[in-house]
């Protein structure tokens, strides 16, 4: 869970992590295009190419639900960002 905290703390939330697995669906997609008309090599180099990409996007998608979980025990997202939680008074009596 450090990880996950440093990185929240970073400043990435679940939603790009989220948008980050989407895209590489799509950057799967135009790398294996863009493969298969700028290279010789043929099908099994643009294929390399797309699986390489879109196993990035189960990564991310694990790495959004890792930061939702976070976020969710987190007071400080639920204002969306860390130092909301030190600057209001309430939290810090409660």
């Amino acid at each position: 869970m450090n990880i996950v905290r440093r990185l929240h703390e970073a400043g990435l939330t679940s939603e790009q992590a989220y948008a980050a697995a989407f895209g590489s669906i799509g950057l799967s997609l135009v790398s294996w295009l863009a493969s298969m008309k700028a290279e010789q090599a043929g099908v099994e180099r643009a294929d390399r190419w797309g699986i390489f990409v879109g196993e990035w996007a189960p990564t991310f998608f694990g790495l959004g639900l890792a930061l939702a979980g976070y976020e969710k025990e987190s007071p400080a997202s639920a204002k969306g960002s860390r130092s909301a939680w030190l600057d209001d008074p309430a939290q810090k009596a409660g």
